[in-house]
């Protein structure tokens, strides 16, 4: 059998530990029987299956690579696997870089830590991860015998049932209508890239160009993670702000990457606040509770949780991705109700008319640009 590691697991990261790691510490989901377990996970891929037609109806966008890309039902260790898969993919450049630099400043940290100490903090990051994430599409997906991804680069859908289930009892809704309206949002993140097919290969060439610019002490990444750890563990570093610190993001910025990051952030908050805004779009109409299930869940979004919580969202970057949503969606739909759903599907013609990171926050600045219109 084939290790996820491979000959990574001498080197920077022990990835078949950090995997070992964090299916032993992530959290056991709720309570539910095997049979309840059975009718979930169907009931999810019927979900997912309806989702597909009423997202496309909505979003006026169509193509040919849905049936290309997997939907999977998995529970917390699979999702873990599967993000292991996916971060040694698309970090591989960055590694083998920080590799060849062990003889440099960072050796003796590195000497140290070794891999197999990383894979078991790099583990304990995701265990903390995979208790929270409902939805996911993997845009970077390696196939494996046990996760199967699409063809010449196409991603998968993951659902995390005991997740969806533990938010649905958490915000007592209507079990139903939650897990449609969690696969409308993750469905819109799948429409997007099988029906845009050059926004895969875009993405992947500007979070490759980011990690080529990173030029970073190993050492200092290393004890970022440890920091993180250590923060799972209930400790914050000596002389860490309240805010939890400074984020991975932010220790690898460069100028040049600071210009990548800006585009990065623009698109990301163009994806998510797009799948926010159909999930809200379609969700009247199929979705009987969707008013309640929104008041809660945001609620839930806004209310946070410990301040262990708040420390990790902001170490990993998560605080931002909050931002995101409430950003992107504002962005979308004001660009809907000033040129109309087509008018907006103009964001996906080309790179070209994605918008900026400033026009995320002024819609009417891509309105101008890309439609040639100004508001009186």
């Amino acid at each position: 059998m084939t290790s996820i590691g491979g000959a990574a697991s001498a080197g920077m990261i022990d990835w078949n530990l950090a995997v070992a790691t964090a299916t032993r510490l992530v959290r056991p989901g709720p309570e539910i029987t095997r049979d309840e377990a059975r009718a979930v996970v169907a009931e999810l891929r019927r979900h997912a299956t309806a989702s597909e037609e009423h997202v496309r109806r909505f979003t006026r966008l169509g193509g040919d690579g849905l049936d290309d890309t997997p939907v999977l039902v998995v529970d917390r260790p699979g999702w873990v696997k599967a993000n292991v898969a996916g971060f040694r993919e698309l970090l591989k450049p960055l590694l083998d870089k920080m590799q060849e630099r062990r003889t440099g400043p960072g050796n003796a940290v590195l000497g140290a830590v070794g891999g197999k100490v990383t894979g078991v903090e790099l583990g304990m990051l995701l265990s903390f991860l995979a208790s929270r994430v409902l939805g996911q599409y993997e845009t970077f997906a390696p196939a494996s015998r046990d996760l199967p991804a699409g063809e010449n680069g196409g991603g998968r859908l993951l659902l995390v049932a005991p997740n969806i289930v533990h938010v649905e009892r958490e915000l007592d809704v209507d079990p139903h209508d939650f897990r449609l309206w969690v696969c409308l949002h993750e469905e819109t993140h799948r429409t997007q890239f099988t029906a845009v097919p050059w926004l895969r290969d875009h993405l992947e060439g500007e979070i490759q160009a980011f990690l080529a610019q990173t030029d970073v002490d190993p050492g200092t990444v290393l004890e970022r993670l440890r920091d993180a750890a250590q923060s799972l563990a209930g400790g914050r570093p000596e002389g860490e702000e309240e805010d939890g610190g400074r984020s991975f993001v932010e220790l690898v910025q460069t100028p040049a990457q600071r210009e990548i990051l800006g585009r990065l952030t623009a698109v990301m908050s163009l994806l998510e606040g797009h799948a926010d805004y159909v999930m809200d779009g379609v969700g009247p109409d199929v979705v009987a509770t969707v008013a309640e299930i929104r008041e809660k869940f945001q609620q839930r979004r806004a209310k946070g949780a410990s301040r262990l919580d708040l420390a990790l969202r902001r170490l990993l970057g998560l605080d931002a991705k909050l931002r995101q949503y409430r950003d992107g969606e504002r962005f979308v739909r004001a660009v809907v109700d000033e040129v109309g759903m087509d008018g907006f599907n103009r964001v996906w013609t080309s790179p070209n008319t994605l918008p900026t990171k400033t026009e995320i926050a002024k819609p009417a600045d891509w309105i101008a640009r890309v439609h040639g219109r100004t508001e009186e």
